[in-house]
């Protein structure tokens, strides 16, 4: 990230951890960017699973996925819960507008020689990805249910030009798994910290699913993003070369000339497998 793009614009690094960082990581961390750098600690009623949780229902969901052989079945539920609903308000991120997500071993392939923050806020873009794919359902069984009752109540929040095309086949009857893969997000962090993203999230908060199933908040911010915003407010970075292991974008034709990418063009998610993209695309043509 620094190498590919950082270097040239120093925006500052937000690092978070459910413990305090070592001082050997901070220093060895710290000499990779001439940025600024900040090291934080997620408070402990945002990350570990509320009291109110039935552990004797989440422990059996738990244990049904990992029988299943769900990928992770008996692991990151207190992830998935803070990125969905407390990230954004965490005191070090508080003086922030945009944020860019990035994680542990992820790749950029291509120099990026534009400013994307500065792209979205001058095309009035509020979310960014550059993957799209189905959610494992068994994670999800509810999750539909719940935002069609929150909708129900609360209709005032559903954009009129928005993506309900992206996320179901049939007009919000059913979900169609997709979602935006929110280990690379660039977003807006006032659309997270507005009333009806604030709202569906308490409403989900409530039903417990982030324990009780496997709610990711790839799915969660997928949903949200799609109803509530303009269409238009979605983006996808097609340019920007990008890998989470297994999967990664691969940019095409003059978009992988120009950035000087490492990538084998050929090896590209976007039209294979469990991929959404087509789902995206038709969303234009409606």
């Amino acid at each position: 990230m620094e190498d590919r793009f950082n270097r040239k614009y120093k925006y500052p690094w937000v690092l978070l951890n459910d413990e305090p960082f070592t001082d050997d990581f901070i220093k060895r961390v710290s000499v990779l960017t001439d940025a600024p750098i900040h090291f934080g600690v997620i408070p402990h009623e945002q990350w570990v699973q509320p009291e109110w949780i039935d552990e004797k229902r989440a422990e059996a969901a738990r244990k049904v996925m990992v029988w299943q052989r769900i990928i992770y079945g008996g692991r990151y539920r207190n992830m998935c819960r803070f990125n969905s609903g407390f990230f954004y308000r965490h005191e070090l991120l508080l003086p922030y507008k945009y944020y860019w997500r990035v994680e542990p071993d992820v790749k950029f392939f291509c120099d990026i020689d534009y400013d994307p923050f500065l792209f979205m806020q001058d095309n009035n873009k509020t979310y960014g990805f550059t993957i799209t794919m189905e959610e494992f359902r068994e994670t999800v069984i509810t999750l539909w249910d719940s935002t069609k009752e929150f909708l129900s109540e609360n209709s005032q929040y559903v954009a009129e030009n928005n993506a309900m095309g992206f996320l179901s086949d049939d007009g919000g009857i059913s979900y169609n798994l997709c979602h935006y893969w929110s280990n690379f997000e660039i977003a807006d962090m006032d659309f997270w910290r507005g009333k009806a993203y604030s709202d569906y999230f308490d409403h989900l908060e409530s039903k417990g699913g982030f324990y009780y199933e496997r709610w990711g908040d790839a799915p969660v911010h997928s949903i949200a993003a799609s109803l509530f915003l303009d269409k238009n407010q979605l983006h996808f970075f097609q340019d920007i070369g990008y890998r989470h292991e297994p999967f990664q974008h691969c940019p095409q034709g003059d978009d992988w000339s120009r950035g000087r990418c490492a990538c084998d063009p050929n090896d590209n998610f976007d039209y294979v497998g469990a991929s959404c993209i087509r789902k995206w695309d038709r969303i234009w043509y409606v």
